[in-house]
């Protein structure tokens, strides 16, 4: 019996186990692993691995009947894994020695041959980029549905009228589809990052070995085109140490959670009754433990909530970035957790946020009485001077003055008289009033862009069409 695979020696099943002389240390051995977390990546492992052994044995490096083994093996062990029956063990480490070692209780010595030509380095490299490709495709597909969802209601409530904001102050009229409108195009932006990012994904790092290539005549391209990938990385000691692409992935994760967060607040806020401009169904809120009457928006605080935990881990993997020098270091075992996390947040925001968006039922007499507390048309009589022939800021000052004036009288700008506006200035004529409402000031925005009703119209037609053309 050889040293390492005495009872108690440092071998003990690991494949690294014969340059040490004594077993790990327990602590050192839980600390050391990551097959409690890593373990999601088995499937993209035995995809990679399997594209490795068909290149193997195509390039003469191991024999047909290895590859076939192989294959036999893999697809027991990936019916174990999708069984939750894959006997997982930390003493194997991590989801690549673990599947290894499961294969060649299967396989025999063609599961020890499957190791030819790669590291782990490049190998957990390529399943990480494989498992983010395919978690960037569903995040993209839930904010197609989600943007979806929100064309729609843009559509319903083309027409409802409510207060725009600037500072959290009431300042011009707008449409609450106009107004929903608005997150269409931030999470189509995000929409856009995610697909870009999924272009620096999609390198195959494979063949990269543990930093310096590999002495095996390999072929690397042809493991990229059974993977999907679009290329390979191009410098080895960049293939295995680099993580920008999920740098990049957290980065534009984070965007996308801020808007979350953005709208989140809003229903919160909108909910609120000091507002009052919007419910949110039972079935999305929660209630107290003490006070009874409360019904609480507990689903859009969490979702805001959360945005810490997506910022944390682009943090996280920062941090863990930051000082480490060529090639790959075991820090970087540190990039899976945060990495999951956040994907697995930003899938539930996403798919609860679609799901709740139709549930807000808006609360048009509120949004209306709310337009009459700030002015909202205010702009308007200053455009409808400035059409007049008076310069915008001579414009201004005059409604600067009547607005002050009617603050003083308790009214709206529409409730003033026609005397009243003319002692602003000689240029108001009877038609003045049709700009002083609501409805006037949201129907002169037709243009692209623009709050009128008929302008989200043409929005959504247009939404629809850049959604389509995505496929």
């Amino acid at each position: 019996m050889q040293e390492q695979d005495k009872p108690g020696a440092a071998g003990a099943g690991k494949a690294w186990s014969g340059r040490f002389a004594e077993p790990l240390d327990a602590l050192t051995q839980r600390f050391n692993a990551s097959v409690s977390f890593d373990q999601r990546l088995a499937e993209f492992d035995i995809r990679g691995s399997l594209a490795h052994a068909r290149m193997l044995g195509r390039c003469g490096l191991i024999p047909a009947k290895d590859v076939g083994d192989i294959e036999r093996g893999m697809a027991t062990i990936l019916e174990e894994v999708r069984a939750g029956t894959f006997p997982w063990s930390i003493e194997r480490e991590d989801v690549h020695f673990n599947i290894e070692h499961r294969l060649t209780e299967l396989v025999g010595d063609a599961g020890k041959r499957l190791h030819t030509a790669r590291s782990r380095n490049d190998q957990v490299a390529t399943d990480i980029r494989l498992w983010l490709r395919h978690e960037i495709d569903g995040l993209l597909a839930l904010l197609r549905e989600l943007r979806a969802t929100f064309l729609a209601q843009a559509e319903i409530h083309a027409g409802v009228l409510m207060p725009g904001f600037t500072h959290l102050q009431v300042a011009q009229p707008v449409t609450f589809g106009h107004h929903l409108l608005a997150y269409f195009e931030m999470f189509s932006r995000d929409a856009e990052r995610f697909a870009d990012a999924r272009r620096r994904v999609n390198r195959l790092p494979l063949g990269a070995s543990a930093l310096a290539g590999t002495s095996y005549p390999i072929d690397r391209e042809s493991v990229a085109r059974e993977l999907g990938f679009d290329g390979v990385a191009e410098n080895s000691l960049d293939a295995v140490s680099d993580r920008d692409f999920a740098i990049e992935f957290l980065a534009a994760a984070s965007i996308c959670q801020m808007h979350v967060s953005r709208l989140s607040e809003e229903l919160v806020i909108w909910m609120s009754p000091r507002f009052g401009f919007v419910d949110i169904a039972d079935r999305f809120c929660t209630g107290s433990s003490i006070m009874p009457q409360k019904k609480n928006p507990d689903v859009p605080e969490l979702m805001r909530g959360k945005t810490g935990r997506v910022y944390g881990a682009l943090v996280t993997l920062l941090t863990v970035m930051k000082g480490q020098p060529l090639a790959y270091n075991k820090d970087n075992q540190e990039d899976k957790e945060p990495l999951f996390d956040a994907v697995d947040t930003l899938r539930d925001v996403l798919r609860l946020l679609a799901q709740m968006l139709p549930a807000v039922t808006p609360r048009p007499e509120r949004m209306r009485e709310a337009l009459t507390q700030g002015f909202a048309t205010a702009t308007d009589l200053a455009d409808y001077l400035v059409r007049k022939g008076l310069p915008f800021r001579d414009a201004h000052e005059a409604v600067a003055r009547a607005v002050r004036a009617a603050e003083a009288a308790g009214k709206d700008l529409a409730e003033l008289t026609l005397a009243e506006l003319r002692a602003f200035s000689p240029l108001v004529g009877d038609d003045v009033h049709a700009v002083l409402t609501p409805e006037g000031s949201v129907a002169s925005r037709r243009h692209i862009g623009g709050t009128a009703p008929e302008a989200v119209a043409r929005a959504v037609a247009r939404g629809r069409e850049r959604l389509a053309a995505e496929g």
